[in-house]
């Protein structure tokens, strides 16, 4: 595998920033999507949007990052190959990330891992053909941890699963991010919407946490203090960040795994990305030189988001 960024998009920002502005720009199609409803076992409930393949199809399942969403630019990419392929894609919004809020008092963090197998196991028992997953970022994250939990059983439910620019090990990324230009640009980005979202929780269950600690929140190490943590059976932001966290346990996976991780990603720091005598035989790494987070465009002017979908997709193919 080999992924060179163009020449033109220098920089792990630029590489992180420029790909997420397509889908903005319209210079991304979005497909025809068909929106499924699922009721939660806690009377919640998920949005799930499809693609639609051939019953026998490979089905490819994305479990999107933080905020993200169907409308995310690796979706729409996804969306884009999967329809050429004649693959399936289903979409699995967390709570609270397809346009309406969730009705339970909790959200979605980086080690869902029983929310991700509930839902697998869903699209396991309701498609014929070859089901496999990728994650991406946070869900990129939570999918390894499912992979962890499941141990041998989780080759039953999915033939094969990648990871794309996950934060494996979610204190070194939160650091990251709460500092410097990454502070000023992603940190507001995601508190300008995560802070809305979670005032929506706080009026359909008053008292459930802070709203004065809320405000005062400037990063994501406080927010998840005020609100991830308490609303997920986490102590603080430490024990969230330490328990949630892929990397410990990378080695208990069983299934054919691609973590892929761009070294100059600025979400995800290289020296905390993990190696390969980390992890066990299962696990395939893939550190690029470049493709900043979630990025990997290619080509000229303005570029292409396919170089991912076709690598990740190749591998999960080529490993089952």
């Amino acid at each position: 595998m080999n992924y060179h960024a163009p020449w033109w998009l220098p920089g792990g920002h630029a590489q992180t920033i420029w790909p997420a502005l397509q889908n903005r720009s319209g210079r991304l199609a979005v497909p025809p999507y068909r929106r499924e409803r699922w009721p939660t076992p806690d009377d919640d409930f998920v949005d799930v949007d499809w693609l639609d393949g051939p019953a026998t199809a490979p089905l490819l399942v994305l479990f999107h990052g933080l905020e993200g969403s169907s409308g995310s630019h690796y979706a729409l990419a996804l969306g884009q190959w999967v329809q050429v392929q004649g693959w399936g894609l289903a979409v699995a919004h967390f709570r609270g990330c397809s346009g309406e809020i969730n009705r339970a008092p909790r959200a979605y963090h980086s080690g869902d891992f029983a929310e991700i197998g509930w839902m697998l196991a869903l699209l396991r028992a309701r498609h014929t053909g070859p089901l496999y997953a990728v994650g991406v970022s946070l869900g990129g994250n939570a999918l390894l941890r499912w992979a962890q939990e499941a141990g041998s059983t989780a080759a039953t439910v999915v033939q094969a699963l990648a990871s794309v620019s996950a934060p494996v090990d979610l204190a070194a990324s939160g650091q990251a991010i709460g500092r410097g230009l990454s502070r000023q640009v992603y940190t507001r980005m995601f508190m300008k919407t995560m802070k809305p979202k979670a005032l929506q929780k706080l009026a359909q269950f008053p008292g459930l946490f802070d709203a004065k600690a809320l405000h005062a929140a400037q990063d994501l190490y406080d927010f998840d203090n005020v609100f991830t943590a308490p609303l997920h059976g986490f102590k603080d932001t430490r024990d969230y960040w330490q328990r949630a966290s892929a990397k410990p346990r990378l080695a208990d996976i069983r299934l054919p795994t691609l973590v892929v991780n761009a070294l100059n990603d600025p979400f995800v720091p290289a020296s905390s990305l993990p190696q390969q005598n980390e992890v066990g035989s299962s696990v395939t790494l893939w550190q690029p030189a470049h493709g900043g987070h979630a990025g990997f465009m290619a080509g000229p002017p303005p570029g292409h988001l396919q170089t991912l979908p076709q690598t990740v997709a190749g591998w999960l193919l080529a490993h089952t």
